[in-house]
C-alpha cells in the first residue's frame, strides 16, 4: 500500500473524511449528513465550517421557486475531487513511460519543455527585482505541490525543493524535470538550469543565473 492510499484511508476514517465521502456521492443537507453519520446537526455544522474554510466543500443554494424554504445543500469542490484522485499521478507516470518508449531522449525532453512553457503561459510573469521574480517562481512550484526554499550565493539563486511533486515520473525519466525548468525560466524571465537529485527520493533543485 503506497503513502497516498494510506493517507486516503486515514482521512476517510475521520469524521470529516466520512462527510467528504458522502458529499462526493451526492449533495446533502446538514440533516441528511447528521442522520447518515449519527451525529448532531451542530456537530455536522462545525465540521462543515472547517471543511469550507479549507476549500474542500461548498454550499449550494436551492433554486428559487421551491415551496417553503428548502435547506442549503453541501457538496465537495472540484479541487477536492482532484486532490483525492490518484489518477493524475498514475496516468502521467504511465504516459511518460509510453512516450519514452516511442521517442528519443531529446524528443521527450523537447515535449517536456513545451509542457512547462504552456504551464507558464497560465500564470502571470512576475515583475520587480530579480529576487522578486525568483521568489515568485518558487511560489509557482509550491502551487504545483512542492515545498521550496530559495538560497542565494554571490548573486546566484537556487530554488531548492524538499521532495518532488513529479517524483513518480522523475524516478525513471529525469527528462520530466525539463518541464519545470522551462516553467521557472519563463516565470523568472532568465535561464534556469535544473540540478535535481533524480535518485530514489527525487529532490528538486533549479539554479537561476545571476543578472
Amino acid at each position: 500500500m503506497n503513502s497516498v492510499t494510506r493517507w486516503n484511508r486515514k482521512f476517510y476514517a475521520s469524521t470529516r473524511g466520512r462527510i467528504v465521502g458522502l458529499l462526493r456521492r451526492a449533495a446533502l443537507t446538514v440533516d441528511q449528513i447528521a442522520r447518515d453519520l449519527h451525529l448532531t446537526d451542530n456537530a455536522v455544522r462545525a465540521h462543515l465550517a472547517a471543511l469550507e474554510r479549507d476549500g474542500l466543500v461548498e454550499q449550494h443554494e436551492p433554486k428559487r421557486g421551491s415551496v417553503g424554504k428548502p435547506a442549503n445543500t453541501y457538496r465537495v469542490t472540484e479541487e477536492t475531487n482532484q486532490l483525492l484522485s490518484r489518477a493524475y499521478v498514475v496516468v502521467f507516470a504511465r504516459l511518460v513511460d509510453v512516450l519514452s518508449e516511442r521517442l528519443s531522449q531529446a524528443e521527450l525532453e523537447s515535449i517536456m519543455r513545451t509542457v512547462g512553457q504552456r504551464l507558464a503561459a497560465e500564470s502571470s510573469r512576475a515583475s520587480g527585482s530579480h529576487r522578486d521574480r525568483v521568489e515568485r517562481a518558487a511560489a509557482i512550484l509550491e502551487e504545483l505541490g512542492g515545498a521550496t526554499s530559495v538560497e542565494e550565493h554571490d548573486g546566484t539563486f537556487r530554488i531548492r525543493g524538499h521532495g518532488c511533486p513529479l517524483g513518480a515520473a522523475v524516478r525513471g525519466h529525469p527528462e520530466v524535470c525539463a518541464s519545470v525548468e522551462a516553467l521557472l525560466s519563463e516565470a523568472v524571465g532568465s535561464p534556469v538550469r535544473e540540478c535535481c537529485d533524480h535518485g530514489e527520493r527525487p529532490q528538486c533543485c533549479f539554479e537561476v543565473a545571476a543578472q
